[in-house]
């Protein structure tokens, strides 16, 4: 350290004898290229002070003694600031690794989110789902059997971060440890309820809509825990009605029973899932209306699925000045044939 401490003098004085000479930018630019290396061995500002005064005793060795006085009051003003920097350096540090551990988190997260929807000759999806942050507290999940059934999942997890994060990973793994049964929307709820109870701090809850489609029949059945109403669009009529599924929170207590529901759907109808994100779209006048959303979806209904919620979600996103405040899903199931 000694030795370290003994070549940065004789740099500096070397740096401050060819400023003082010829004062000119190449002086300054040797100082700026001094001052990372000042960075890179972590000497103090005081120490810096310390180099800067050593150097001047072999210039001006004569100066006035009330200059020499004013650099011990540099010097004790530059330790406080040291040591304030110091700190904030570790902080900065500790921020940096926070942000790793963060980004691997969310990384790790988007591995619980399906790679595609399933391919099913009678349905077209659309589906899209934009964290507000890093982390999400929104998930989904399809899942599809032997017999041709598709399960949709979207679920929002009352909390953010990386416990958002955890409880997601708690559902995903409820989820794929379920026996076939897992396409009964009130059955599939009702066992990851008790997955949840068991597995969840009690001040983690997590809202869901389940439902599965049946090409056989063309039926919807579905379930709700305490989740978000999703829509269900009447092509031959030509309107909208709340998908409204009652229903506890999951994990809210162990013994609750999940109400079925179910929806015929006829070619050209479909089925809205969303997370609040869609809902509670917050703008400068305040929270958009339901009915605006349906006005919206049906703006662009003779499009694809896809297309339909990517267009959603850049309108609403406009309508927020591109600054999403919560976590957005959206899924769409539709009817082709």
């Amino acid at each position: 350290m000694a030795d370290s401490y003994r070549l940065m003098q004789e740099q500096y004085v070397k740096i401050l004898k060819t400023y003082l000479e010829d004062k000119n930018e190449i002086g300054l630019y040797q100082a700026q290229q001094f001052s990372k290396k000042v960075l890179e061995n972590q000497i103090s500002p005081e120490e810096v002070v310390s180099l800067h005064i050593e150097a001047l005793e072999q210039f001006y060795p004569d100066l006035p003694q009330g200059a020499w006085d004013s650099f011990d009051f540099l010097i004790e003003i530059m330790m406080g600031y040291g040591m304030a920097y110091r700190e904030h350096q570790i902080l900065r540090d500790k921020q940096k690794e926070l942000e790793s551990e963060i980004n691997v988190a969310a990384n790790m997260q988007q591995t619980f989110l399906p790679d595609e929807v399933p391919d099913v000759e009678e349905l077209d999806i659309g589906v899209i789902s934009v964290p507000a942050s890093k982390m999400s507290g929104d998930y989904y999940h399809f899942v599809k059997d032997n017999n041709g059934c598709v399960g949709v999942a979207i679920a929002d997890i009352i909390g953010k971060g990386v416990p958002a994060a955890l409880c997601m990973s708690m559902i995903k793994y409820g989820m794929d440890s379920l026996p076939e049964q897992r396409l009964q929307p009130g059955a599939l709820l009702e066992n990851l309820n008790r997955v949840v109870e068991q597995n969840v701090a009690s001040n983690m809850f997590i809202t869901m809509m389940y439902g599965s489609y049946d090409p056989r029949v063309h039926h919807f059945y579905y379930s709700g825990a305490g989740h978000e109403p999703g829509f269900f669009y009447n092509r031959a009529e030509d309107t909208f009605e709340e998908l409204y599924a009652k229903g506890l929170v999951l994990g809210l207590n162990r013994d609750t029973q999940f109400r079925e529901y179910h929806k015929k759907i006829e070619p050209g109808d479909f089925i809205v899932l969303l997370s609040d994100g869609v809902t509670e779209c917050r703008t400068a006048e305040g929270f958009i209306e339901r009915e605006e959303l349906t006005r919206l979806i049906h703006q662009y209904s003779d499009l694809s699925a896809q297309e339909i919620v990517n267009n959603v979600f850049y309108q609403l996103e406009k309508l927020q000045g591109f600054s999403l405040r919560d976590d957005f899903s959206l899924i769409i199931l539709r009817r082709k044939v």
